[in-house]
């Protein structure tokens, strides 16, 4: 199904865990910090910011994530696949065209952006960015995506 995005987001709740997601909103290059060095990857306005929560937890957080990258520019962190530290990433985002969530996978340790760690019952789910939409397919039943917004200032007046 596709749903028209602005600047809102959207999310996916399951009963354990959540998916967020956004337009990146803009053209820009993201740095993706990997132990074996860094590399750029250029996004575009349509291209997709989604945030994985698999256990679950507040919004915001997930909110300052996406709009770190989105709006600050911040780079990705990726660690090696025996860091300790991967196990404590209660919150992971990937930036891409097309993003795939799959459960089987080491929170943290992918570079490839066109794949986030998610909990087993949002495992499965595509999303693809399309000039102001999401389209997502592969999402399991009974979760269907609700629109939320922005709960963290970005802007002061």
């Amino acid at each position: 199904m596709i749903y028209p995005l602005a600047e809102e987001f959207l999310l996916v709740s399951g009963v354990d865990s959540f998916l967020l997601v956004a337009r990146a909103g803009a053209h820009f290059g993201l740095r993706i910090e990997t132990p074996g060095g860094e590399f750029s990857q250029t996004v575009e306005p349509d291209d997709l910011v989604a945030v994985s929560a698999p256990e679950g937890g507040p919004l915001e957080p997930a909110f300052m994530l996406a709009e770190f990258v989105r709006t600050y520019r911040m780079p990705l962190i990726v660690l090696p696949k025996d860091h300790p530290g991967s196990k404590r990433f209660s919150y992971l985002v990937s930036v891409g065209p097309v993003i795939n969530t799959s459960c089987t996978i080491i929170r943290g340790t992918h570079p490839e952006q066109h794949l986030i760690c998610s909990s087993d019952e949002l495992s499965g789910i595509v999303m693809m960015g399309h000039p102001g939409s999401v389209e997502i397919t592969g999402l399991p039943a009974p979760f269907v995506p609700r629109y939320v917004k922005n709960r963290i200032i970005t802007e002061f007046s």
